[in-house]
């Protein structure tokens, strides 16, 4: 797919990930739309790229609704979407004070897996409806799970079980999606300087990055939005699901 001219949506835009993933479209030409949950980050991002934000929610039907159709005005429609919101609740299915409660549960899992499919879905009806480029092309999808679909640690039950479905999305979805001329595929990005990471003393992060066999640091936004890069452009990656950790393998806690 070629980015120049091509219009995307990113979810999760305001922050970490979803914002360089943002900034590297930008400047490769793309028409980008920042989908954030939270509104002044969304626009601050926006406005250093000069794209547009778009303020929801990607597990509600109607928010996403509005950003999706406000991509698919774009250029020649809706050709890239890249899914990296989320969010990372932590807790025990039997805890100190009980089994975990069965709202935090589902949230988790509303947010992650069903935000992600509710995404993908609505760009996916958008993108087949668009008209063929010359290399049989219609869109890509790029959705963002975690090492921790592999590998989940104590107290990340919720957040491993919404990853893992993204991981067994890929492939499915790829299949389902071959016909009308749309790729799909999945990072599984390791521990990265997100601003929750940047929020931790230096010694923590330090801890952190010596768990990393090679480069032993945390990852780079940058180097996430890379391997977004590589997955758009490369038409022959389709249903994959890579790892992106530094060869880290997560231990129990």
């Amino acid at each position: 797919m070629i980015i120049k001219g091509s219009s995307a949506l990113v979810t999760g835009a305001g922050s970490g990930l979803g914002k360089a993933t943002a900034q590297m479209l930008a400047e490769r030409g793309a028409i980008v739309h920042l989908f954030d949950r939270n509104g002044g980050a969304a626009k601050a991002a926006a406005d250093e790229i000069g794209g547009t934000a778009l303020v929801g929610d990607v597990s509600s039907e109607q928010d996403a609704e509005a950003a999706v159709e406000a991509a698919a005005t774009a250029g020649d429609g809706l050709r890239i979407l890249v899914n990296c919101a989320g969010i990372g609740t932590a807790g025990r299915i039997l805890g100190r004070d009980g089994p975990m409660r069965l709202p935090d549960f589902e949230k988790v899992i509303r947010v992650n897996l069903v935000g992600t499919f509710n995404m993908m879905r609505l760009a996916a009806a958008k993108m087949a409806a668009a008209s063929e480029r010359a290399d049989k092309a219609r869109g890509v999808i790029v959705n963002t799970a975690s090492v921790a679909a592999f590998e989940g640690q104590l107290g990340q039950a919720a957040y491993s079980a919404s990853k893992g479905g993204i991981v067994s999305m890929a492939l499915p979805a790829a299949r389902e999606l071959a016909r009308f001329g749309i790729r799909v595929n999945t990072i599984a990005p390791g521990i990265f300087l997100t601003p929750l990471l940047h929020s931790l003393p230096e010694e923590a992060q330090q801890s952190l990055a010596g768990a990393i066999p090679y480069p032993s640091r945390l990852g780079d936004p940058a180097e996430f939005a890379d391997a977004v890069r590589f997955l758009i452009e490369n038409q022959y990656m389709n249903g994959e699901v890579i790892r992106l950790d530094g060869a880290i393998r997560m231990q129990p806690r």
